[in-house]
């Protein structure tokens, strides 16, 4: 079992691992819409939020040698299903066919307020 950890991607908030590989498959925790610059919410709505989170999710990959063409499974979360829509424009800016299966659902909250939270599975 090897941490996968980047300086590009928000630093964990709690005890846990940015990523972990283990038998050619990368976890990565799930990323919400922190600059890692500024450590800071990103400007703007869910569209925003989503393409900060995946772009999070994206240089989380990258620390492990890999690409969003890698996940394999995502799971996002919303804090409102209303945003399911315009999260799922953006996120079809990141992906391409064959698309990872995913799981998309509501939550009561997120993490510091977050709109959307997404979390990937890759394969080496």
């Amino acid at each position: 079992m090897k941490a996968i950890k980047t300086e590009k991607a928000p630093a964990a908030i709690g005890p846990y691992s940015q990523a972990i590989e283990v038998n050619g498959f990368v976890f990565a925790s799930g990323q919400i819409p922190i600059n890692p610059a500024t450590g800071e919410f990103v400007e703007g709505g869910i569209k925003e939020q989503t393409r900060q989170a995946l772009n999070n999710a994206r240089e989380i990959m990258r620390a492990a040698g890999l690409d969003l063409n890698n996940v394999i499974k995502t799971s996002v979360m919303l804090a409102d299903i209303k945003y399911f829509g315009e999260m799922n424009e953006v996120y079809a800016e990141f992906f391409n066919e064959p698309y990872p299966a995913r799981s998309a659902f509501a939550v009561k909250d997120l993490p510091k307020g977050a709109l959307v939270e997404v979390e990937c599975i890759a394969a080496k």
